[in-house]
């Protein structure tokens, strides 16, 4: 007879095991790519096993949360698969569960717990998605957008002292150093060899670097007082690496605050500087717009 404490914690882990059983399952169904269909119909298959075990320790049948269905699934569609089940796997439900606790009343629990943390991981660190092939390139249009025109928009906001010119010369620069930056890409990759398209990687880092630079530059365009277009641009910055670190954070299984922190003080640091410099351009050159 299992302690009322523990068949209720159970019965979480078993809705959780059928729950993603079917999310696995309309994941697959839905993957063109072969390698990832198996991938992902074998995870499936071993959740609905680990439910059926759980089952037959409680006797219940339990059915799937519909709403946490549609939601990763959407989550996996959108931001790709590996971040959708990676997320899925980290979240507040399997946090309930504690083999160790289970064990001392179920001998399989340990097994559960080792396809888990071992065998589903590394089936899903096998998922082959394009979106995290470019990554790099990704990170790359984002870092040195977020750097330069941060700082450049500082500098600019100090010493032009209006709107709709720091925009404009804004834009300019962003579009100009996004160019730069997709055919530095695209030479870089094809010099590199390996098994990424210089064409794709090249898109990739231009598209993220247009992408941010338009997000920095829209404060200007909307509000006339430029401090505070600033002081937005300045917020959004730092929101953009706030999302994509916790993107790649979830995503590549790396540390979400150090990067975070160290991506936060470069970009503000920068345009820290470089509004310092706007100071001194406007005062040693005599700057008045």
């Amino acid at each position: 007879m299992l302690p009322a404490d523990i068949k209720k914690k159970i019965l979480i882990a078993q809705k959780n095991e059928i729950t993603e059983h079917f999310i696995y399952q309309k994941l697959s169904e839905l993957i063109k790519e072969l390698k990832n269909k198996e991938i992902l119909k074998h995870i499936s298959e071993d959740e609905l096993k680990h439910y059926n075990i759980w089952k037959g320790y409680t006797g219940k049948e339990i059915k799937p949360s519909k709403l946490t269905i549609w939601k990763y699934f959407l989550i996996s569609r959108i931001f790709g698969i590996t971040f959708g089940t990676k997320l899925m796997e980290k979240g507040e439900e399997r946090a309930q569960i504690s083999y160790d606790e289970f064990s001392k009343f179920i001998p399989d629990a340990k097994d559960i717990e080792q396809d888990e943390n071992e065998h589903e991981n590394k089936l899903i660190n096998l998922i082959d998605e394009e979106r995290l092939k470019y990554v790099g390139s990704i990170v790359l249009g984002l870092n040195d957008a977020l750097v330069e025109l941060t700082g450049a928009l500082a500098g600019f906001t100090l010493a032009l002292q209006n709107a709709r010119q720091i925009a404009a010369i804004g834009l300019i620069t962003g579009i100009a150093a996004s160019l730069s930056m997709a055919a530095s890409e695209y030479i870089s990759t094809k010099t590199e060899g390996g098994n990424k398209n210089p064409l794709k990687a090249s898109i990739y880092t231009g598209i993220a670097y247009v992408c941010t630079v338009v997000l920095l530059i829209l404060p200007y365009l909307i509000f006339s007082n430029y401090y505070l277009s600033l002081s937005i641009t300045l917020f959004s910055a730092v929101f953009v690496i706030a999302i994509f670190t916790f993107y790649v954070s979830i995503a590549q299984d790396i540390p979400f605050t150090s990067r975070f922190v160290e991506m936060a003080i470069v970009s503000l640091g920068v345009a820290a500087l470089s509004f310092g410099i706007g100071f001194l351009v406007r005062m040693f050159f005599h700057v008045d717009l």
